[in-house]
């Protein structure tokens, strides 16, 4: 079994508006997302690869157009953007695109981040 993987990053602003009164998330502010798309699976024998890179670039690249530069609260489904949600709800856009999908990870800085692993595609 072979890992593969492809990294992207985008600029957003968000808040979230769950966490307790006077905390510094509640207040709009900014990051430079990195978000980690792994995948699994057997190297074919013909191609040698698990998965040409280029079919992760395409399969992000219009939910990078929807996330970069905006305000993530605003996006359908993330009105609370936590790192957590974001990741799911990357997860819930690549699964039937990359059936060999097996994590995504978001980090909101160098030393933060999460690792989501959805139910695979059947």
């Amino acid at each position: 079994m072979t890992e593969l993987w492809r990294t992207f990053s985008f600029d957003a602003a968000h808040y979230l508006p769950k966490v307790p009164a006077g905390h510094k998330c509640g207040n709009m502010h900014g990051h430079t997302y990195t978000v980690e798309i792994r995948l699994r699976g057997e190297v074919d024998p013909v191609a040698g690869w698990v998965r040409d890179f280029g079919d992760i670039k395409e399969a992000f690249r219009p939910l990078e157009a929807e996330l970069d530069h905006k305000v993530l609260n605003d996006v359908p489904g993330l009105d609370n953007p936590t790192s957590e949600l974001l990741a799911q709800w990357l997860w819930e856009r690549l699964i039937d695109v990359l059936p060999d999908l097996y994590s995504v990870s978001v980090s909101e800085t160098a030393n933060s981040g999460v690792v989501y692993r959805g139910a695979p595609s059947v």
